[in-house]
């Protein structure tokens, strides 16, 4: 059954430009390495450009696993890191209600399962 998580953050107004090229570098390195990771998107807020929130979707709880432990996610945490202001990255789990794909359309039923 597929994850879907969030992970929101603040960093310092000087560190917008650095966190924005880590967050490249590592949304590449996801792409090339993590099958598992279905999804993976970085946003920037527009009326507050130092907050971010990147959403996921994992394929297992493996995927979303290999995922938290690979050296690719803690060369993205030494820069972000120390630039965190207002807390640390917050991390919220989700349910699949409804949504739209590219190519499908996917709901869950009362029982969590996917449906095309």
């Amino acid at each position: 059954m597929p994850i879907y998580q969030s992970g929101a953050y603040e960093v310092k107004p000087s560190a917008v430009e650095k966190v924005k090229q880590a967050i490249r570098e590592f949304v590449n390195y996801v792409q090339a390495h993590e099958p598992g990771t279905e999804m993976y998107l970085a946003w920037q807020q527009k009326e507050k450009p130092t907050r971010f929130i990147h959403l996921f979707r994992f394929k297992d709880a493996n995927a979303q696993a290999l995922h938290g432990q690979s050296e690719a996610v803690r060369k993205f945490e030494a820069v972000y890191s120390p630039e965190l202001v207002g807390g640390d990255v917050v991390f919220t789990d989700y349910e699949m209600v409804a949504g739209k794909l590219p190519g499908s359309v996917e709901t869950t039923t009362g029982s969590g399962r996917r449906t095309a």
